[in-house]
């Protein structure tokens, strides 16, 4: 294969677009690609401070690399889950990319701030991980947000990630989900802030292309609570699809959002929001999903030897034009 920037010797190809590239000119590809979907999705401006939510993979710290490089203000945003064998070494991987970066990074320890480790959740709990997992990252992103003054919280999910999510939101035809999946939900006034998909537009094979190209040591395991979860069921399905017809997600993926996402968004019920009585964050309830979450938890005799509370802390970045507050 040959790059088809410069004709040299290729290390990526990407049939979807049928074109191939060597590294430099892929790298370039990617930053366009990232770039793009923030200017077309109008998505933040180059000087409006941005908070990344990374977890030590690849997708969320190629993220952040990119928007870095591009000299985007971003603040990388890492939760602690408390999942055994697999937080330690993702925070780990977190915080050395953001020291090597110099850039700012906030920490939050779910157990510690909140007794609300994945772990001990799932060991008090009927709830499914991934389930209580994605409810406490939501809540924390929006409210760390607001309290550091962020309106914008950019997360890592990629192209397959989406079509993933498409797929099965079809075929159990979740109209509400339908029709608030988009690369943008904005800002709302009543608290929650603007979440945004920078990635939308690359494959996930390319985000790890880009993390090995850029010299990122990401986590490469998956995280243990997500074995026999639906989306990897449907990743590869697309995946058989892609493979056999180069393009599909992308066509799936994007025609959706042009053609298939303003007809259940305009047929969509509106919900007015109010602030939890406990914690003071958007609900549609009088106390939110979060704070009901945390009752459950608590009405089980407490876990011994919790340990030390360290709560939330902010690794400070190695330079001072690196922050973004």
């Amino acid at each position: 294969m040959r790059c088809l920037k410069c004709r040299a010797d290729a290390c990526i190809e990407i049939r979807r677009h049928n074109a191939a590239y060597c590294e430099a000119h892929f790298v370039r590809f990617f930053l366009d690609q990232v770039e793009r979907a923030i200017r077309e999705e109008r998505m933040f401006d180059r000087d409006e401070p941005v908070l990344v939510a990374v977890s030590g993979g690849k997708d969320s710290l190629a993220l952040w690399d990119a928007l870095l490089d591009l000299g985007y203000r971003a603040t990388g945003l890492y939760i602690g889950l408390g999942i055994a064998g697999y937080s330690a070494p993702s925070q780990e991987k977190t915080e050395r990319f953001a020291k090597e970066r110099g850039a700012p990074l906030i920490v939050v320890d779910l157990a510690d701030e909140y007794g609300l480790g994945m772990d001990e959740v799932a060991r008090r709990t009927l709830r499914a991980p991934c389930s209580a997992c994605g409810l406490s990252k939501r809540y924390v992103f929006n409210r760390v947000a607001r309290e550091h003054g962020f309106r914008v919280v950019a997360t890592g999910h990629n192209l397959d990630d989406e079509a993933a999510t498409l797929f099965g939101n079809v075929l159990r035809w979740q109209t509400g989900y339908l029709a608030r999946q988009a690369p943008v939900l904005p800002e709302s006034e009543d608290g929650l802030v603007k979440k945004v998909k920078p990635l939308y537009r690359l494959a996930e094979r390319e985000t790890a292309a880009y993390a090995v190209l850029r010299g990122i040591d990401y986590i490469v395991d998956e995280c243990p609570n997500a074995q026999g979860a639906k989306s990897l069921l449907y990743k590869e399905a697309l995946n058989r699809l892609e493979e056999a017809s180069p393009g599909t997600k992308q066509s799936f993926l994007f025609g959706f959002l042009d053609r298939g996402r303003p007809i259940f968004e305009a047929a969509r019920e509106r919900v007015a929001f109010r602030q939890c009585v406990r914690c003071g964050q958007p609900t549609t309830t009088e106390v939110c999903a979060f704070c009901r979450l945390r009752d459950e938890v608590q009405q089980r005799p407490p876990r011994r030897g919790r340990g030390r509370r360290a709560g939330r802390r902010a690794v400070a970045p190695t330079s001072a034009a690196a922050s973004a507050e």
